[in-house]
């Protein structure tokens, strides 16, 4: 009888162990089925995604539920990330979040709009005491939009822990039907150093797929010397969406032994910017693969489990591996890759050589250059790894290498622009040039004395440019002296073409309104039930800004009963 009862006591502490979720605890937010546009830790640029995207049918205005009782802890209203988002603190600590919404249950609107009129600000952040906003688990909150930097209609849904860290709301049992096994597309062999190579070659490989019955993966077998890794691009597509998502698990074995894992459990904010290190980012840069590397190279990212050598294998000369690689998504389909390795020792193998250039980045150091008008300076564990910059100034533009090395924080770029005229100096800004054709593209900006001060984490082309065009404004959907007793919303049009719209301000008949501002559509949106007008004839006023201070007005006369 005691040893039925250890059992069981043992037993009870397994199951314990493997289930750390609460698995009936949160709701769907949604009222419609489940069905997800994108998964927890997709990668996306310059972070992993950090909820659930849930599809609302294609269009807005769908019911958002609390997913348990809790209290409002926060609410953030952005132009760009999340736009219109309520945070929820629930008793047992974890927090959920919900993202992108179209607008508030009304209680919660009304709170939100008062203080953005005594704060007059459209972007707002306010945290609520604990006692002010009680929920209970599936009341209605919200109403499912596209608000911020959002692409289409759905709803962002995040489970965070007692430290804030992003967690996958499918670990308590918030799914999406899935049945088929995730899809590799491509892989890569990388040697890792100038005594390793590859098919006689020290350069990073593609290597070619061929598919296996059940949906595993095989290669041609690669002849191999030193040290080496690999790379997977991959993606995870469930039943009830075409879209690509990411996957929940990568793991890798060497002749049977796991040298190497992915675990796309959680994260914390902090460490997401290093997804430029887990990706191979040159390949990246130049193609919008997402590489992920299987190896690990001065990245602290938690999801990394190496489990032997960094992921890393040293091929003898002589001697076979079998390197094998698990892809699984969350429901455990799994998809595996074989790749055969003969240690062969080629004699007539040559490294690649790097490119020399006076100038060496040693990253746990500061490095501070400048040439003519122009300063560079790159702060400690700025980046990931040392190398020798491509740095040249011509006139008022500078290279800074290519856009291939990964960042971990801003440097900052100084042009001396004491040889231009003060009202010149005012019109300038930063720039850097993207694209085939170079387009300017507005960088961070600070103006200190006759120094202009850029901020920014990619390399590449920047420059001065001029802006001395002022934004345009036009009416949407009324014109100057028009009635307008039906309407329920006034709509304007805003753009800069040059350095982009800084802020922006309304009054109507000298009070300030409340003007909600999409960048999607360049529109800004002013509510008649804020019922903060009363008179017949109103008098509008719209003052905006761009970057380099160039503003224009727009005012109008509307009629309205």
């Amino acid at each position: 009888m005691r040893i039925i009862t250890l059992v069981l006591f043992i037993f009870s502490l397994f199951c314990n162990a493997q289930n750390n979720y609460p698995q009936d605890y949160f709701d769907s937010p949604l009222e419609v089925p489940i069905v997800l546009s994108g998964t927890f830790a997709e990668l996306r640029s310059n972070h992993f995604h950090s909820g659930m995207d849930i599809k609302t049918q294609g269009h807005t205005g769908l019911n958002v539920l609390a997913s348990a009782d809790g209290f409002i802890s926060r609410i953030k209203i952005s132009h760009w990330g999340y736009g219109k988002a309520l945070y929820i603190t629930h008793p047992n600590g974890y927090t959920t979040v919900y993202g992108h919404l179209l607008k508030f249950a009304p209680e919660i609107e009304a709170y939100v709009k008062k203080m953005q009129y005594e704060k007059e600000s459209y972007e707002i952040e306010l945290f609520p005491n604990a006692s002010d906003i009680d929920v209970k688990k599936g009341a209605l909150i919200a109403y499912s939009g596209n608000s911020g930097g959002s692409g289409g209609p759905h709803l962002h849904f995040e489970i965070r822990d007692k430290e804030e860290r992003p967690m996958n709301p499918m670990l308590f049992g918030i799914d999406s039907k899935d049945s088929t096994n995730p899809v590799v597309k491509s892989i890569y062999v990388y040697p890792l150093d100038d005594n390793s190579f590859v098919n006689s070659s020290n350069h990073k490989q593609k290597l070619s797929l061929a598919p296996l019955k059940g949906g595993d993966y095989t290669t041609k077998t690669i002849n191999a010397i030193g040290n080496i890794g690999f790379g997977i691009e991959t993606i995870d597509r469930l039943d009830l969406a075409p879209n690509s998502n990411g996957v929940y698990n990568i793991e890798s074995f060497v002749n049977g032994s796991k040298n190497y894992e992915l675990d796309f459990k959680r994260f914390s904010f902090s460490e997401t910017k290093h997804i430029n290190q887990l990706i191979d980012y040159e390949k990246y840069t130049s193609s919008k693969k997402r590489i992920q590397k299987l190896f690990k190279i001065n990245n602290p990212l938690s999801i990394i489990k190496p489990i032997i050598n960094n992921g890393m294998i040293e091929v003898l000369d002589k001697t076979s591996v079998v390197y094998k690689i698990r892809v699984s998504d969350f429901e455990s389909n799994s998809s595996w890759v074989t790749i055969h390795i003969n240690g062969e020792k080629d004699s007539t193998s040559m490294a690649e050589t790097e490119k020399i250039t006076p100038y060496y980045i040693h990253n746990n150091q500061t490095t501070n250059l400048k040439e003519g008008r122009i300063s560079v300076d790159f702060y400690k564990d700025t980046f990931y790894e040392d190398f020798y910059l491509d740095f040249e100034v011509k006139n008022d533009t500078v290279k800074l290498h290519e856009d291939i090395k990964a960042t971990k924080k801003n440097f900052n770029i100084t042009f001396d622009v004491s040889h231009y005229t003060k009202a010149d100096q005012n019109k300038l800004y930063i720039a850097q040039l993207v694209g085939r054709h170079k387009y300017p593209s507005y960088t961070s900006t600070k103006r200190k004395d006759n120094l202009l001060i850029g901020s920014s984490k990619t390399l590449g082309l920047y420059t001065l440019a001029f802006d001395t065009i002022t934004p345009k404004i036009y009416g949407s959907n009324f014109k100057n002296e028009q009635w307008i007793s039906n309407y329920n919303y006034l709509k304007i049009k805003i753009d800069d073409k040059e350095s982009g719209i800084s802020n922006y301000r309304a009054t109507m008949n000298g009070e300030w309104i409340l003007m909600e501002y999409d960048y999607k559509t360049k529109t800004l949106t002013y509510d008649f039930s804020d019922a903060v007008i009363s008179e017949t004839k109103n008098n509008l006023k719209l003052i905006v800004t761009d970057n380099v201070g160039n503003n224009s007005t727009f005012e109008a006369l509307f009629y309205r009963k």
